[in-house]
């Protein structure tokens, strides 16, 4: 797996010339009959076979094959042989065997499951039969279950390790567009980004949620979720920042999500000092913090910082699912926004189910981020819900 421009065709090119060259020319490799699979089969010739990182590109000038264009097939000296192949005719992979396939972006592919079930039939011959699949991820089925297979060995490679073949514009401009997202991670860095089954917060809903700008808030606070430990294995302490605009009515309220600057490993020191350095930095006017494991610890940490901040401790009565719930409604309305730079605590965010956190350790990212919500959002707007008591 790796990310846009990372060398995924190159490696699978190399792959394959590994297995079917031999020692000199006209030895026999390991492998003698490859499928080459990806969408189209204009795919498969113009970027695995005659691409700038293609297999004819790639080999040397005494082991280039020939490229039968009526056969759409590879034929090399010593008699090795490979068969293009499009991923949208599953069927066109009954009756062909093989002991080798090159599949490329599988995780694209419209058909994919059908495809790649008929492939596995075909890889019949020879001792070992292999497949290399090239791809940028994608949260898709047939992705998923094939890492999950105890046959399977995966390699990956962000898009920056292939920077000396690139153009540095390029780079520049995927960087300024997309580091620190969601799709930046997916597409640049090469991460597969699951969401777990019935999450609160899907992809989509985050990636829909992104803007490049911030407007003018009226208020700003940074929620704190203190971590109870220190050191290497410690859970992280959550550190969320949210600005607001809050002119008019609940329902035009806006929120902002505007920095993530959670600390792993720290005494309680050091986040709460990372905590005020984040309200210095963006101006908030208030820290909210969870004290339900910490007590009056929490803020006594916090003033041995800063004696006059303002502080407000909350407590959790509620589990963390019945907490999120209506923050993640704000964001099927449209009604919070988020900056770059955020992709480790969206993550979290696609982990929240209701059967709780799917993820490794504890969200704390997301509790930071529920109760800066609930500070800015939910909290005030109940006010306006309160029935008004008349005094006659």
């Amino acid at each position: 797996m790796g990310g846009r421009g990372a060398g995924k065709t190159r490696a699978g090119a190399e792959w394959v010339r590994s297995q079917v060259e031999g020692a000199r020319p006209l030895d026999p490799g390991k492998k003698k009959r490859v499928a080459l699979v990806a969408e189209t089969f204009d795919q498969v010739r113009d970027v695995m076979i005659k691409g700038e990182s293609g297999i004819l590109a790639c080999s040397p000038p005494d082991r280039v094959p020939t490229w039968k264009a009526t056969e759409r097939k590879l034929v090399w000296d010593n008699g090795a042989e490979a068969q293009a192949f499009s991923a949208n005719d599953p069927e066109g992979l009954r009756g062909p065997q093989f002991d080798a396939a090159w599949v490329d972006e599988l995780a694209k592919w419209k058909r994919a499951q059908d495809t790649w079930d008929m492939l596995q039939f075909a890889l019949r011959l020879g001792e070992q039969p292999q497949v290399c699949v090239t791809t940028t991820p994608r949260n898709v089925g047939v992705l998923k279950d094939l890492l999950g297979s105890p046959s399977t060995v995966v390699t990956h490679a962000p898009t920056e390790a292939n920077r000396a073949n690139l153009a540095e514009s390029f780079l520049e401009e995927v960087r300024s567009r997309y580091a620190g997202t969601r799709l930046g991670r997916q597409e640049l860095d090469g991460v597969l980004l699951a969401d777990a089954e019935g999450a609160l917060w899907t992809t989509d809903m985050v990636q829909a949620a992104r803007v490049s700008s911030i407007p003018k808030l009226d208020r700003v606070v940074v929620a704190l979720d203190p971590a109870v430990s220190a050191g290497a294995g410690a859970d992280d302490c959550g550190i969320v920042v949210v600005g607001a605009q809050t002119q008019g009515p609940p329902q035009d309220w806006r929120a902002y999500v505007l920095a993530d600057c959670t600390v792993q490993g720290v005494g309680p020191t050091g986040w709460a000092r990372a905590a005020i350095a984040a309200m210095d930095q963006y101006g908030a006017e208030r820290l909210v913090a969870e004290v339900n494991q910490g007590g009056q610890l929490v803020e006594e940490v916090v003033r041995q910082i800063d004696a006059l901040v303002p502080y407000k401790a909350v407590h959790a009565s509620r589990g963390k699912v019945a907490r999120a719930e209506p923050v993640a409604a704000l964001y099927e309305q449209g009604r919070v926004r988020h900056a770059k730079g955020l992709a480790e605590l969206e993550e979290q965010m696609c982990l929240i189910t209701p059967r709780g956190y799917e993820g490794r350790g504890s969200p704390d990212r997301v509790d930071a981020l529920v109760w800066a919500l609930h500070e800015l959002m939910i909290a005030p707007a109940a006010q306006f819900r309160r029935p008004r008591i008349r005094t006659l």
